[in-house]
């Protein structure tokens, strides 16, 4: 069904692994791989099986963004940067932000330029020690986009991201964690096992939970304290209303594990 990325289904469909799969280009993204991503997401999104969803690529590399041999043809068939984002990119990230389930990416090499920022979108990422970051758009004449401009700065920080931007300088993933670009980062040897010990507990959480403070983590940039308050009691409501939460209180007070059906 999916031509350049490759899916992995775990645990009868509850964890979604897609692979980005064309590693001769060290996965670049085209218009095919774009496409097929945004789908993905959008379709486990909505499926009521799935509890949580990661990137990954396939080979050496997690994405070294643009495939600049698709880019060099736009104008040649009237494909403009700026339709190409819109139509591409600019779904794809909106896809990955308000999809209802956890979207992890997992690095395992060299995320460059959207493939760095297609990381820095997911909700948290998991990375080796050998891999590193670079948002390397300037390198080229471009602007970080996949809401590089956006994310960047309340990430790192202006002067960081004005800095990272400007000189696309590879950050190693050590040091990607200490800036706060990635969540957690494993020995190469590990790394496997460790990421899916997170993706297996992400599977089998309260997923309405995960997903509400998702949204209310968007909320919060553009929300005033008073405003995210009075978001914070509606949707805690919504999170009080759920199977999960009796569940979860049940489990406190009998001293056991709680079975969260994502409900």
């Amino acid at each position: 069904m999916y031509s350049q990325i490759e899916i992995d289904s775990q645990f009868d469909g509850k964890l979604q692994l897609i692979y980005l799969n064309q590693p001769d280009s060290y996965n670049s993204l085209t218009q095919v791989m774009l496409g097929e991503l945004r789908d993905a997401v959008h379709k486990f999104s909505y499926d009521d099986n799935v509890r949580c969803i990661a990137i990954a690529g396939k080979g050496k590399a997690f994405c070294a963004g643009q495939n600049l041999k698709e880019a060099l043809g736009f104008d040649e068939d009237d494909r403009t940067i700026q339709r190409f984002v819109i139509e591409y990119y600019n779904p794809l990230v909106l896809e990955i932000v308000k999809c209802k389930k956890p979207v992890i990416a997992l690095v395992n090499g060299p995320a460059v330029g959207a493939g760095a920022m297609l990381a820095s979108i997911c909700d948290f990422t998991l990375a080796t020690e050998s891999s590193y970051f670079s948002f390397a758009f300037a390198n080229i004449g471009l602007i970080p986009d996949t809401a590089g401009t956006y994310y960047l700065p309340k990430l790192v920080g202006r002067q960081l991201a004005s800095y990272l931007s400007f000189t696309g300088k590879k950050v190693p993933a050590t040091e990607a964690k200490k800036i706060g670009l990635v969540a957690d980062v494993f020995s190469d040897s590990e790394f496997v096992e460790k990421s899916m010990e997170v993706l297996t507990q992400l599977s089998h959480a309260a997923t309405t939970a995960l997903y509400l403070t998702k949204k209310a983590f968007n909320k919060s940039y553009t929300f005033t304290l008073s405003e995210q308050l009075d978001y914070e009691s509606i949707i805690q409501q919504d999170a009080a209303e759920t199977e999960d939460f009796k569940e979860g209180v049940a489990a406190f007070i009998e001293k056991r594990l709680p079975n969260y059906k994502g409900k």
